[in-house]
């Protein structure tokens, strides 16, 4: 029974502590905004890593995390919580099916910014089609269908082939 009523007290505790810095600001220095990527090809993924360092007196709390399309997912964050002095990370993926020519996004952090209410993490990309011959997006959709192994189409059946059911009511 103490080990969950001390589990509980750490619990509270670390709410509690949260609430003490939720109204304190502080200031935020990313590392590398702006970038420019080398072109990729249509298709192709790319992996996107920002860094940020807290470099206020509080600790830096993240609240959301807001991207500009959503062909660009976040995969990990490494903490949503940094300590003064500390850095943290945004690791995200750009899947550029959908996408041909240049392409700019921005990611936007809330958090407890003192300078403004949110801040932005920009890049940029050349999407590229391929010279041989440009796929449209439903023929890249069923090619990435196929690589999982057609599970769905199997067990689902196609899109156009689900048959029909009748209202009884």
């Amino acid at each position: 029974m103490s080990k969950f009523v001390y589990s509980c007290f750490i619990i509270i505790l670390l709410f509690t502590s949260c609430d003490d810095f939720k109204d304190k600001k502080t200031t935020i220095e990313i590392i590398d905004n702006e970038r420019h990527y080398y072109p990729i090809l249509t298709g192709q993924h790319l992996d996107v890593v920002f860094k940020f360092k807290n470099t206020g007196d509080v600790p830096l709390l993240l609240t959301d995390i807001i991207t500009s399309c959503g062909c660009l997912v976040v995969n990990k964050i490494t903490t949503k919580n940094v300590p003064p002095g500390e850095e943290g990370v945004i690791s995200m993926t750009f899947n550029s099916y959908k996408n041909i020519g240049y392409v700019k996004h921005w990611i936007e952090l809330y958090g407890n910014f003192a300078s403004s209410l949110k801040e932005e993490l920009i890049f940029d990309v050349n999407v590229v089609p391929n010279a041989l011959y440009t796929k449209d997006y439903e023929e890249l959709f069923q090619e990435e269908k196929a690589k999982e192994g057609g599970v769905k189409d199997m067990v689902d059946g196609k899109e156009n082939n689900l048959g029909y059911y009748l209202d009884l009511d």
